[in-house]
């Protein structure tokens, strides 16, 4: 039997129309994983009461201001640094698009160690909890990106093949649908199980730890399927970026499993 590969429509990137205002899938799909993540801290809070109410009142401007800047300095510096370079006023230009998620980890991960360090809280232990939330933001990001058509897969003959219109007439994985579920479902499905029915919450640093190790190898996996993007291509003709910044997560999530699984139980 013949398999037709279903060809996607131009989906509208503009969610609502405001008056003037556009609100776009993307900044919904930041909304919700921020806001997500906001009720999950209130979460965590009620248990192991690491946070003041100032300290929580004021975590939301912490995050929006660390992940939107580590994302787009990410992007920047990783993937379009000559473009950039050549027209330093682009990078402020946000509503052109371009974002890292390593840069807006490294972003996060940079601010909320600022973010403990004001209001002395313990940076790990923040992160654990930091760090069951963020796939739910990843999912609704890469959901995003699927309605954007962008950051699509490679070229192939599988069934799971879909013609972008903006990526020519032949079927492409659709990568940010797998990038959805492992780095999005999946991940949070291990967390959230981890964190609930295991004992391991108790050692500080370890859900950290297992974030960074299974999103940089799921994140090395899906980019064997993932597009590269056109102004870097491949590096020795098969590894990307993505997966060459992926393995510093993997080697930073292994030494917190196994530094912190020695360290003192809370």
């Amino acid at each position: 039997m013949t398999f037709s590969p279903i060809t996607l429509p131009e989906f509208d990137p503009v969610a609502l129309n405001i008056g003037p205002l556009e609100i776009r899938w993307y900044s919904l799909a930041y909304i919700a994983g921020i806001l997500f993540t906001l009720f999950w801290l209130k979460t965590c809070n009620k248990k192991n009461k690491f946070l003041s109410e100032q300290a929580y009142d004021d975590w939301l401007t912490w995050a929006i201001l660390s992940i939107i800047l580590g994302g787009r300095f990410g992007y920047v510096f990783f993937y379009n640094a000559e473009y950039f370079f050549q027209n330093p006023l682009e990078i402020f230009a946000f509503w052109h698009g371009g974002m890292s998620f390593h840069g807006g980890l490294l972003g996060a991960i940079f601010g909320m160690w600022l973010y403990a360090k004001k209001y002395k809280i313990n940076f790990l232990q923040l992160t654990d909890c930091l760090a069951v939330a963020a796939p739910v933001g990843l999912f609704f990001g890469r959901l995003a990106n699927f309605i954007n058509l962008e950051l699509y897969g490679r070229v192939t003959d599988s069934r799971f093949g879909l013609i972008f219109p903006n990526a020519g007439d032949l079927p492409r994985h659709p990568s940010q649908l797998y990038e959805a579920f492992l780095e999005g479902i999946l991940l949070f499905a291990i967390l959230f199980s981890l964190q609930h029915f295991t004992k391991i919450s108790k050692q500080i640093g370890k859900l950290s730890g297992i974030f960074l190790l299974l999103y940089g190898s799921f994140r090395i996996l899906i980019e064997n399927f993932r597009e590269p993007d056109e102004q870097i291509g491949f590096f020795l003709d098969k590894i990307t970026l993505g997966q060459l910044l992926s393995l510093p997560l993997i080697i930073s999530g292994i030494f917190l499993i196994f530094y912190h699984s020695r360290k003192k139980k809370i």
